[in-house]
């Protein structure tokens, strides 16, 4: 059987996709996102893009959302970078502007399926993958399977309360921008080159990064913990603070064998997206 698929991420600021061939990204492309234009002018941006890469060797599409998604009826919710996507049959008008299987799901939870089929999560029957950048997103990994929960809405830490806000505000890029004012990318030019005011950043940050992990610890006890997106990065420069945290978890023989290690995948958003349609159409893949 070809197994070429289409995976598509939806991100902040561009429509990423790109042709998937036995876990290597073949082809891509990208297109910028207006979060001005309606929903008729967004979804014809997003076809351009398509329209420019597909070929006849594409069985199946997949595609990653940064919002709350029906993944049986295909329906996308409050699409965080595209506002006027209040409520968009996504999966119906994909299917039939180019009649193939399509396939989708949160952002978050593509990464950690990606993971798990291409990526250091296939050494794990339980783990989580977190996905840290604008926001931070989890996807949960039970007994080799992703656990979606209802609307794949399973996972949401980033909206505990923690402190005097959420938790998302002390674990993603918000931490950085209402704290010390530069993202996180710029602060970690300046901790490369040494800068004290950037490493106490990163510091700080690890930190409250290790007590969103002990939530998700007493949770669900996993094997392992993935990191993905833009800030993990920069593990290096938070790795030992996050791991201090770590240090009051009140059950410590728990988390002797843990392995918390960012993902080193490159395209990661296209070939979670394009996992989708690899656990569908191809179904072997996960083991059993």
């Amino acid at each position: 059987m070809n197994n070429t698929v289409l995976g598509i991420d939806l991100g902040g600021t561009y429509f990423k996709m790109g042709l998937v061939q036995n876990g290597i990204v073949v082809k891509q492309t990208y297109k910028s996102v207006n979060n001005k234009a309606s929903e008729e002018e967004t979804l014809f941006s997003l076809f351009e893009a398509i329209d420019s890469i597909i070929n006849s060797d594409v069985i199946a599409i997949g595609i990653g959302v940064p919002a709350v998604v029906d993944p049986l009826t295909g329906i996308v919710y409050d699409v965080q970078n595209i506002p006027s996507w209040k409520k968009v049959a996504l999966k119906e008008i994909v299917e039939q502007r180019y009649s193939l299987p399509v396939y989708l799901n949160n952002d978050a939870n593509c990464f950690t399926l990606g993971e798990k089929i291409f990526g250091k999560g296939k050494d794990f029957e339980n783990f989580i993958g977190l996905s840290i950048g604008t926001g931070i997103g989890m996807g949960i990994i039970i007994n080799n399977n992703l656990y979606n929960g209802v609307l794949c809405g399973a996972g949401e830490v980033g909206m505990l309360p923690y402190k005097d806000g959420i938790m998302e505000e002390y674990s993603s890029s918000f931490f950085f921008s209402k704290n010390y004012h530069q993202t996180a990318e710029e602060l970690s030019f300046g901790a490369a080159k040494g800068d004290e005011n950037a490493l106490k950043a990163y510091a700080e940050f690890g930190f409250h990064l290790g007590e969103c992990l002990k939530s998700i610890l007493y949770m669900y006890a996993p094997e392992a913990i993935i990191l993905g997106g833009s800030i993990s990065k920069s593990f290096s420069l938070f790795k030992e603070s996050m791991e201090l945290s770590l240090q009051s978890f009140a059950y410590q023989k728990q988390i002797e064998d843990l392995k918390i290690e960012a993902s080193n995948l490159e395209g990661i958003a296209i070939l979670g997206a394009a996992s989708l349609c690899f656990q569908e159409v191809e179904n072997p893949v996960l083991p059993k």
